[in-house]
């Protein structure tokens, strides 16, 4: 009986880890960079690790960078950089 039912929680276990969770969509990272810098969005770009600009912003896992570029209500422009997979904002 215990081995039949490993396999079903284990593949739950899985599926609720962080690792196996998708990455956030571009929309999930624009409303992420409104929240720290209110404004129009005027780009969102999601960046690969590779790329030199981003590789000491990258997080370790590879999955990437959005760039989010926004315009204040004041003429000022932001750029909010989050990682793609967690979602945290890695720079203001």
């Amino acid at each position: 009986m215990k081995n039949f039912l490993f396999p079903p929680l284990l593949a739950i276990l899985l599926l609720l880890s962080p690792a196996a969770q998708a990455d956030i969509s571009q929309q999930e990272a624009v409303s992420i960079a409104q929240r720290v810098h209110p404004g129009r969005v005027l780009s969102v770009k999601l960046v690969k690790s590779s790329n030199s600009l981003t590789t000491s912003l990258a997080p370790a896992n590879n999955s990437g960078v959005y760039r989010v570029k926004t315009l204040s209500a004041g003429g000022d422009v932001h750029i909010v950089v989050i990682d793609a997979s967690s979602g945290k904002v890695i720079s203001k």
